[in-house]
């Protein structure tokens, strides 16, 4: 069962993604003079919002801040680590890597840093994932205020001009190319919403959710 679930979930993410490319243009016998403007999203959209965040919001924009190209790539960037993380949690919790993973932290050593409300506290498991989220946070934050020479910071400096829009489907360009990066970044951003929009409605386990999708590999 759980293949045919991994199937239907793969279908509904192709016919979801299919929804975000442009739609070819076609004519009739009653042609409009652009036949460019049937289509269903417009290549404009995003580059209109960024004029208008930048026209709007000058002191936030010319850091990067808001509807940018600099904002979309580090958030699809922090999307695909998170990825990584999940498939990396879920191989480790099928093959014990993580010790004692359902036991409760001890009050009495963690205090209430441990705790969720009152004296409940959380698994070994969710504390080895909360710590690697605050190893994301701080590479993040490193890239803010003080990125090495070879980094790409997080921000747009002084006098840094923000990178042109890839539009609604980036150029298919593969091995390591901008485009890639920022395919893979929305596709991956797109992923962790559907991955918590499941969870939400089905009430189950996000680990679970990741094994099933893979047909019941990691457990």
């Amino acid at each position: 069962m759980a293949p045919l679930r991994t199937l239907a979930a793969l279908v509904l993410s192709a016919g979801v993604a299919s929804g975000f490319a442009p739609a070819t243009p076609f004519t009739t016998k009653n042609s409009v003079s652009s036949p460019s403007n049937l289509n269903l999203i417009k290549d404009s959209v995003f580059e209109d919002a960024t004029v208008e965040w930048s026209e709007e919001y000058a002191p936030f924009a010319k850091f990067g801040w808001g509807p940018s190209v600099q904002a979309e790539k580090w958030n699809g960037r922090h999307a695909m680590f998170g990825w990584v993380m999940l498939c990396a949690t879920a191989y480790a919790k099928g093959h014990g890597l993580i010790p004692d993973a359902d036991v409760p932290l001890d009050f009495k050593e963690w205090g209430t840093l441990a705790t969720i409300s009152n004296k409940d506290t959380i698994t070994h498991e969710r504390a080895f994932i909360l710590m690697a989220n605050v190893h994301a946070f701080m590479v993040g934050l490193c890239a803010t205020i003080a990125p090495l020479p070879f980094w790409d910071p997080l921000l747009l400096e002084e006098g840094q001009v923000d990178a042109e829009p890839y539009g609604v489907m980036p150029a298919m360009k593969g091995g390591v190319t901008p485009e890639c990066e920022m395919l893979n970044g929305r596709m991956a951003m797109l992923g962790i919403v559907t991955l918590i929009g499941y969870s939400a409605t089905s009430g189950k386990d996000m680990l679970d959710i990741v094994n099933e999708w893979v047909g019941g590999l990691y457990y």
